[in-house]
């Protein structure tokens, strides 16, 4: 167990650093910004290169949502899944503790502009709803856990999930940085939130409800309506 919950500390360390990390450092840098794309493609690199490292360790979770959604879909036992999310949060307080220490290297640098934290209403990027927000959250927080059962199946080809899933996060964070910045992910909100405080630890119990509800619809439809027992 020591093992695998290093895994998921690294793993996830390593979404929120290197994601959250594009957003705060290189998204609007002056003349060679990375912008959304590079974000998004930040996101779904961090997941691919460390699913590959350490997934045959720890299953390469990184995610609190995707725990709970691989113990409804019993890909996944829920004894374990007390340690994961812990390791998985202490992995995203200590990234964005990282990135906070570098950031603020910078002597303009200021925690009004969020530490690319998830909001909604006056601190959504595109100021959408709290309802917005929500559904957006469920639904591509469903489709990410359909992704991970299916492309993780016996049935599909081996060695290519880290791909699917690091693509499927890279749309994931092309549709909805405008709507929340993106979590579909409680750890990864979690870290900067805590850093930020104020209206991101406020807001953040949104972070934490539409992922876990959004995986474990994603869980039941794929054992429901999809699987066939692979």
């Amino acid at each position: 167990m020591l093992r695998k919950t290093s895994a998921e500390f690294l793993g996830t360390f390593w979404l929120v650093f290197g994601g959250c990390g594009s957003a705060v450092l290189a998204a609007a840098f002056p003349q060679v910004g990375i912008g959304l794309v590079g974000v998004s493609l930040a996101f779904g690199l961090t997941v691919l290169t460390m699913a590959y490292t350490v997934g045959a360790v720890s299953g390469g979770h990184f995610n609190p949502a995707v725990s709970v959604g691989l113990v409804v879909a019993r890909r996944f036992p829920l004894s374990d899944l007390p340690a994961y999310v812990g390791a998985q949060v202490l992995g995203a307080i200590a990234a964005a503790g990282a990135l906070y220490l570098v950031a603020s290297g910078k002597s303009d640098f200021t925690l009004a502009g969020g530490l690319a934290s998830n909001g909604y209403g006056d601190h959504s990027p595109g100021k959408y709803t709290l309802l917005s927000a929500l559904v957006i959250e469920v639904l591509l927080s469903a489709f990410f856990l359909l992704i991970i059962l299916g492309s993780t199946s016996s049935k599909s080809v081996a060695g290519f999930a880290p791909i699917a899933i690091g693509l499927a996060l890279t749309l994931i964070h092309l549709i909805s940085i405008p709507v929340t910045n993106t979590s579909v992910n409680p750890a990864r909100s979690t870290g900067p939130a805590l850093i930020v405080g104020g209206w991101a630890l406020q807001q953040l119990w949104l972070f934490w409800v539409a992922p876990i509800v959004g995986a474990v619809v994603g869980a039941l439809v794929w054992d429901k309506v999809i699987s066939d027992d692979l």
